[in-house]
């Protein structure tokens, strides 16, 4: 009888990719994926650490996979685990920890696991030069866009950031096997390629390569439609970057550079290599090889010592730029990391005033972004179907990432088709005919 395998994801789209990886391995080997649900003989949650609250859900899926049956193999697997190693060390609900870059090694220790009926809590010290972990894929659970994990690690160490610390040194995937893979799921329908990593910008600095030439090489590849680029940091938006993408057909003019502030005297206790004139240099640079680029961010309210001059200079960017969208995080303290042990905490209160503040002009910019577009043809890949307000319609994304519903009985699954905007069906969804 085939063994029955859950699995469960927490946090970023690196992880995601991850578990995608290992539930392909487990379906090679001959195990029986079924949902996250009372009945597995296995589970496994892929679990985060970026905030406490990610901590605190990655306990919490631990200990319900371990309710849902308590005879089953529950293993740890991510950052969380990696974070935490003598929580998890003793953690009952906990059958096998898995850390970073030991996931391509599930197989293995699930059949020593088996061999031996005993824990399985072996983790490998990231602080020490490792080697890119081996995990591919040649089908994603979305049926259109494929994320491809290029690189992992990050050398930034930023001061309010634990990754680092759990991920290790910046190590890149070679970009033959990349290539490789593209060229894999191109034949099994996927038209749309992310690329992604922990810290993408730092792709090939370990390896005499550069992201620039990966993007050049994934361009090349016939039955590729569309390439999207992951989160960037603003100083690899130089001149010759942003031009050489710009004459790129299939590059999606959707770009996501971290800002997390826009005060340069809180940039530095964050420890982010970057000024505020450079960030503006970078948007600027990229509206200007662009006709209406799609810019999104991040950034943090509330670090440390961040005055309420330093928060209005952040604010003030922020108006200035005019973001598509912008991820507001209240800052969470980190256990390990410098920025837990600065003075001047900011009161929870603050935070949230603050995190309001940004979140309604976020709310403004991305509304006069999305106007722009009424009216508009847009080329627009089609996904899956759903349904707002008690009508089923199509549903896509243009080269801008704006969501996009199309009423029509054909059958647009994974089909490009250029579309006229001519409203919206609800809040931050657009209504189109093709």
């Amino acid at each position: 009888m085939k063994m029955k395998v859950a699995l469960h994801n927490l946090g970023c789209k690196v992880n995601a990719y991850e578990l995608e990886a290992m539930q392909q391995m487990l379906e090679q080997a001959g195990y029986e994926i079924v949902p996250f649900a009372p009945g597995a003989d296995i589970y496994i949650i892929n679990t985060c650490t970026v905030t406490n609250i990610a901590d605190r859900k990655s306990r919490q899926m631990l200990h319900k996979a371990k309710k849902m049956n308590p005879d089953a193999i529950v293993v740890a697997a991510g950052c969380y685990v990696q974070a935490k190693k003598d929580e998890v060390q003793i953690d009952p609900a906990i059958d096998i920890v898995l850390g970073n870059n030991k996931k391509q090694d599930l197989l293995t220790v699930l059949r020593q696991y088996d061999r031996e009926k005993g824990q399985d809590k072996e983790l490998i010290d990231l602080k020490r030069p490792v080697e890119y972990e081996n995990l591919q894929l040649s089908s994603t659970g979305e049926h259109t866009r494929a994320y491809l994990k290029v690189q992992d690690g990050c050398n930034q160490f930023c001061s309010y950031c634990i990754i680092p610390y759990v991920r290790g040194r910046v190590r890149s995937r070679r970009r033959p096997e990349i290539v490789d893979e593209v060229k894999r799921l191109v034949e099994n329908g996927y038209q749309e390629f992310v690329l992604t990593g922990i810290h993408l910008s730092s792709y090939g600095v370990d390896c005499e390569d550069s992201l620039l030439q990966l993007i050049l090489a994934v361009h090349e590849i016939e039955g590729v439609k569309r390439i999207r680029l992951g989160s960037l940091e603003p100083r690899i938006i130089t001149e010759e970057f942003v031009k050489t993408i710009s004459s790129l057909s299939k590059i999606c003019p959707h770009f996501h550079l971290s800002l997390q502030s826009g005060c340069d005297a809180t940039l530095k206790r964050m420890n982010r290599r970057y000024t505020a004139q450079e960030y503006l240099d970078g948007c600027a640079l990229l509206r200007k090889y662009f006709e209406h680029p799609a810019l999104t961010t991040d950034v943090i309210v509330g670090f440390p010592q961040e005055s309420e001059e330093e928060f209005e200079a952040s604010r003030a960017m922020i108006e200035s730029v005019d973001f598509y969208e912008t991820h507001i995080f209240k800052y969470s303290r980190r256990e390990g990391t410098r920025a837990d042990q600065m003075e001047g905490q900011i009161p929870e209160q603050v935070k949230a005033a603050r995190s309001h503040i940004l979140i309604d002009l976020g709310r403004q910019q991305k509304q006069k972004f999305m106007e722009y577009y009424l009216g508009r043809n847009v080329e627009i890949l089609f996904e899956e179907q759903a349904e707002i307000r008690g009508k089923t319609y199509w549903i896509g994304h243009t080269r801008e990432y704006l969501k996009v519903a199309a009423d029509t009985k054909e059958n647009l699954e994974n089909c490009i088709k250029i579309g006229k905007i001519g409203g919206f069906v609800e809040d931050g969804v657009f209504i189109c005919a093709i």
